[in-house]
């Protein structure tokens, strides 16, 4: 229990879900990956993961997720948490990454409510039990009802909380907000509450999260770490300026199917080829005007 309540102090703050880099024959770029990394730390990003949906881990051999982990998990090198995100729609292979993950020695795993196939709460519950109770690592629920086409309810959750000691927070991607307020409620309060919605970043902390596992943190990290220290730090009116100096770079990185945005923007910086594997595709050239319209805000190099 110690291991699980140290986890939950430590995995704070902005935990970056670092893109897939691609070479242009659409094979892994992981040197590219741990460039992205160091550059993260450097800026100040609290924590790292990578295979959750900036990932692109449904686009990934179960095989290429277990090297991005290895690689990912190497150049982090233990100077910040590092959760990889080890779920899957197959329980399977759910079990055996996330296995992967413990053995790797990463800080938790972040395991995602199944897609596709819809499982009922009794099902869920069965499902992220069993992962808990396969590993000693903490463990974080990811709920992103609009990927996934289910909602994990709060009674869900709260029942997990309760039965499963390294369920120690859950990632949500849900604009339900009042859904979000009674996950604190009836998890208590020192259940980790991360957001992954990006303009609910700030509102999550100010009733009580943990950090947030925001995409923009792939083209901001500086910024968006700066915001959580600001919380933190009890600064909540410079916090509350970056919340909304960043929404405009919120807004734009989401006019296309996460990653696609993101992986343009970072194209536009020079961090890495702006390539995903099909089904996935780069953003229309009038959204990559968006794009580039909107980094001139926030940088300083050039984006042509």
């Amino acid at each position: 229990m110690q291991r699980y309540e140290e986890a939950k102090k430590r995995i704070r703050g902005s935990i970056a879900p670092i893109i897939t880099p691609f070479f242009e024959d659409g094979t892994l770029d992981l040197d590219s990956l741990e460039n992205l990394i160091n550059w993260h730390i450097e800026s100040g990003s609290h924590g790292i993961s990578v295979t959750g949906t900036t990932g692109e881990p449904s686009s990934l051999t179960i095989d290429e997720r277990v090297r991005v982990m290895e690689r990912a998990k190497d150049a982090v090198g233990g100077r910040v948490p590092f959760v990889p995100g080890s779920g899957s729609t197959n329980h399977e292979e759910t079990l055996y990454l996330t296995k992967k993950a413990e053995e790797l020695g990463a800080d938790a795993a972040l395991v995602i409510v199944p897609y596709y196939n819809k499982p009922s709460q009794h099902a869920l519950y069965k499902h992220f039990k069993a992962v808990a109770d396969s590993v000693s690592i903490p463990i974080i629920v990811y709920n992103i009802p609009g990927r996934t086409g289910t909602n994990l309810e709060v009674k869900t959750l709260a029942r997990l909380n309760e039965d499963c000691p390294n369920i120690i927070g859950v990632k949500e991607s849900n604009k339900d907000f009042e859904h979000v307020n009674r996950v604190l409620l009836n998890c208590g309060r020192d259940f980790n509450l991360y957001s992954g919605i990006e303009l609910l970043c700030y509102p999550m902390l100010a009733i009580g999260g943990a950090g947030s596992i925001s995409a923009t943190a792939n083209i901001a990290p500086g910024k968006v770490a700066e915001l959580h220290d600001a919380w933190f730090e009890g600064n909540h009116e410079k916090a509350l300026s970056l919340h909304y100096e960043l929404m405009p770079l919120n807004d734009v990185l989401f006019r296309d199917t996460n990653p696609a945005p993101v992986k343009a923007a970072l194209g536009m910086l020079g961090k890495i080829k702006p390539v995903l594997r099909l089904p996935m595709d780069v953003p229309s050239k009038e959204i990559q005007d968006e794009i580039r319209q909107v980094l001139r805000q926030y940088v300083e190099v050039s984006v042509e």
